[in-house]
């Protein structure tokens, strides 16, 4: 028996702009998030510090950073209020 070749399927000029599209989304979205788990580390550490300026600091770029993927679409807005309402929590454990 011979083998039968499979013939790739020739992608249109769009789907191909397309791709490229979706990769560079990919990558800023990749970035947004890597940027936001060190925002929500740097609060981690603030609290660690003990020091009400700057744990509210934080407290308020973690809110901004989470409500931004929220709106870019790349966090469900359940995962936001999750943790936004943990990293609040961690604040009026520790100051009360």
């Amino acid at each position: 028996m011979a083998k039968e070749e499979v013939k790739k399927k020739v992608k249109t000029r769009t789907a191909e702009k397309r791709n490229l599209q979706n990769e560079k989304r990919r990558l800023i979205n990749k970035s947004f998030k890597s940027q936001t788990r060190t925002v929500v580390r740097h609060f981690e550490e603030a609290l660690k510090s003990r020091d009400r300026g700057t744990i509210d600091e934080r407290l308020r770029s973690v809110y901004s950073y989470m409500d931004q993927g929220v709106k870019r679409g790349i966090y469900k807005l359940g995962k936001a209020s999750r943790i936004k309402a943990r990293a609040t929590a961690k604040v009026t454990k520790q100051f009360s």
